[in-house]
């Protein structure tokens, strides 16, 4: 299946010329995050509950503030957040989950993107997974890789 056959889901990978323990850093390191991504108070702890701001886009509902937990993780291996838009009347009513996975590749490290969770019902919820699939293809080929 491909995410052009399921609306629910954006799957991205990018290879990255740095190594896994790199790469993780950087996905876990607040001030690395905040240069990259957006500023938040993340610590790599199941349970912890943080706070991410970036941009609104009110063409798609995003209030620009994103209530996210840490579900689970293996070190240098998988990272999964759930995201919600921190405005309960939000239009879009995103409640989605993102899971990161490094996998060795070479010298380097093949990251995935696993971006779940969209309403294909939900007319901003669409809106909103086809700008963020260039969005994310954008930090993970410029933005992070700017970083590493």
């Amino acid at each position: 299946m491909t995410d052009l056959d399921d609306p629910t889901v954006l799957h991205l990978d990018e290879y990255l010329a740095h190594p896994p323990a790199r790469v993780w850093q950087a996905l876990t390191d607040p001030g690395l995050l905040a240069q990259w991504f957006m500023p938040g108070d993340f610590r790599l702890s199941v349970g912890h509950r943080y706070t991410m701001r970036g941009t609104a886009m009110p063409g798609t509902g995003f209030s620009g503030t994103v209530q996210a937990e840490v579900l689970a993780f293996e070190p240098e291996r998988m990272l999964r957040l759930a995201w919600r838009d921190a405005d309960p009347g939000s239009p879009s009513a995103a409640d989605w989950t993102i899971t990161w996975t490094l996998e060795p590749e070479g010298r380097g490290t093949r990251l995935f993107l696993t971006h779940e969770g969209f309403d294909p019902g939900n007319e901003m919820q669409r809106r909103a997974r086809s700008i963020m699939d260039g969005g994310w293809r954008h930090l993970m080929t410029n933005s992070l890789a700017a970083v590493l």
